[in-house]
Order: structure tokens, then C-alpha cells, then sequence
């Protein structure tokens, strides 16, 4: 019998989902106090910028561009000694910088656009999704760490924003991923999906919770399946995962086989929940679904988990 690594396909699903084109070299193992500055005196240093969640770009035209040199960004007051090293590009070191002006009052040729939109639109490449992904996740994660969770003092950046030290206990704290279940449960021919109030209209989707500590990936996706919608799962199967920077989490796509058909939710972390047949899905995927409902947009993770099941 083949190990089934080895009849894997070469590029794994993870690979076709949002925010997971990042090709950056992060260069980890060689990460110092020196690292950063080392990058800022590189003529080659390009920076993204982003504010209250929202990325600057340059647009010209339908063209937009998200990085800047280090001139362009320190007219802008790009707040520098903050900054986040992700690691070394193509074309030379990479950084994400606090952007310093409101996005409403930046100069003309200049947008802020929201993290999100800038992932639904397409407006950059996979790469530059990718690095903003993991800029815009050790971002956050400093602006709500600045405080020891041993001592309660100040802590400050070090090694280009990998870690955080207490001023006073010399603790040391490291930036966090979240990791999130996302499942699809599914029954012959037919697939559990849920609509949260906050979904936009008509838009249906998988079933997700945080993991909690102690707890296997595949318990987590029977666990929350369970709560979510009373559906008791047999056999777990992992799909891919996706880096979500809102604010820094990990989505792990799973299926799960259902055991039972009844469903129960509670009408408050989902306002529906309902068993959709294979060909019904197609529609929804087609957009010609007859009561109007969507499934969530193709860069998705959960698009990708019922697109796989649908299509299969």
C-alpha cells in the first residue's frame, strides 16, 4: 500500500485560499536585535502601511500599489519604531509600519482600504495578501500586548517584532495565532450550512469555533458542529488551513461525517441552520440559487470546503 504522502497532490489546498500566497523568506532562525535596523538601512527595504485596519495604497488608475520606499514612508510619518519585520522578498526586505495619517486625510493618489476589501476586490497580488496577512497579525497582536500578563508593566518589541520583553520581570511573550475549526459536516448527498446574523444577505456558510486548549483539532470540529447545530459527527477529515488576520487567527478546514439529520440551533450565534442538497450547492456556487442564498466568496476557506464537496 502507497503512504498516502506520497499520492498527496503537489500544491495542497491551503495553497489556493486567501491570504496564504505569502512567499516571503522570514528568515526566523536568523532573527536578532539587529535584524530590523539591518532592513531599515537597505536600499532595497520596501513598507506596507496600514491604519485602524485599513491598508494605504497607491492607486493609479484600476493599478494599485501597497508598498513604499523609505523615503515615501517617512513622508507619510510612517511610525518606524514600531514596525514589524516579515522577512526578505524578491526584490529585498519587507516591513509593515502603524501608518501615522487618518485614512480619510491622506493625500490624493493615496487610498486606505480595509484589510477585508482588499482581499474580496483582488486589488493586490497573492504575495502581498499574504504579507499583509502576517503583518497585520503581529500589528495587532503588539498593540494588545504592551502589558506583562505576569507583572502588568510595560513591555517592549524585540528581534523585529517577534517577541515582546517586561521591563520589570524580563518576562518574555511571543506573538499568538488563534486556531479556529471551520467544518462542513455532510451526509451522503447533502451538507450542513449555517447563516450568523452579522453574514452578508443571503449567504450561507460552515460551521466554525475557536479550539480549545487541550483539545484535538478533530474534537474541536466535532465539539462546536455538536453545540452549534445538535449534528453528532463520526469520522474527521483535515482539508486545509488559511491565515486570518482578523485579528490573528489560523482557520482549519475540516470535513465531518454527520451521524444524525435532526438539527437544533439556538437562534442567536446562528439565525439559520439547514441541510442543503449537492445540487442545490452547485446553484448557490453558480449564483442562480432560486431563493436567492450564496455561498461565501471563492478565496475563502469555507468556500473551498463546499466547492470540494459540491464539485467532487
Amino acid at each position: 500500500m502507497t503512504f498516502p504522502l506520497f499520492s498527496a497532490p503537489l500544491r495542497e489546498p491551503s495553497q489556493f485560499v486567501g491570504f496564504a500566497g505569502n512567499r516571503i523568506d522570514r528568515q526566523a532562525e536568523n532573527r536578532s536585535e539587529d535584524t530590523l535596523p539591518a532592513a531599515l538601512a537597505d536600499p532595497r527595504l520596501r513598507v506596507l502601511q496600514t491604519r485602524g485596519g485599513r491598508l494605504y495604497l497607491k492607486i493609479n488608475g484600476a493599478d494599485a500599489d501597497a508598498y513604499f520606499s523609505l523615503d515615501e514612508a517617512r513622508g507619510l510619518g510612517a511610525k518606524l519604531e514600531h514596525a514589524v519585520l516579515l522577512g526578505m522578498g524578491d526584490a529585498g526586505p519587507v516591513i509593515m509600519a502603524p501608518g501615522a495619517i487618518e485614512p480619510d486625510d491622506l493625500p490624493e493618489g493615496l487610498k486606505a482600504i480595509d484589510h477585508r476589501s482588499v482581499y474580496m476586490q483582488g486589488l493586490v497580488s497573492p504575495e502581498t495578501l499574504g504579507e499583509l496577512a502576517q503583518g497585520a497579525a503581529l500589528l495587532t497582536w503588539h498593540h494588545t500586548h504592551r502589558f506583562c500578563g505576569r507583572c502588568g508593566h510595560a513591555t517592549e518589541m524585540r528581534i523585529g517584532g517577534y517577541k515582546r520583553i517586561c521591563t520589570n520581570c524580563a518576562a518574555e511573550h511571543f506573538p499568538r495565532t488563534d486556531p479556529v475549526a471551520i467544518m462542513l459536516a455532510v451526509r451522503e448527498d447533502f451538507c450542513l450550512l449555517g447563516r450568523s446574523p452579522h453574514f452578508a444577505p443571503g449567504m450561507y456558510s460552515a460551521l466554525a469555533g475557536f479550539i480549545e486548549p487541550g483539545e484535538t483539532i478533530e474534537n474541536a470540529v466535532r465539539r462546536e458542529t455538536f453545540e452549534e447545530a445538535a449534528i453528532r459527527l463520526g469520522r474527521v477529515a483535515y482539508h486545509a488551513s488559511q491565515p486570518w488576520p482578523f485579528p490573528y487567527s489560523l482557520m482549519i478546514g475540516c470535513f465531518g461525517e454527520a451521524l444524525n439529520e435532526d438539527i437544533a440551533f439556538d437562534g442567536k450565534e446562528l439565525e439559520d441552520c439547514r441541510w442543503f442538497s449537492r445540487s442545490e450547492v452547485r446553484d448557490m456556487i453558480a449564483g442562480v440559487h432560486s431563493g436567492g442564498i450564496v455561498v461565501p466568496p471563492p478565496g475563502a476557506i469555507a468556500s473551498h470546503l463546499i466547492r470540494g464537496w459540491a464539485e467532487a
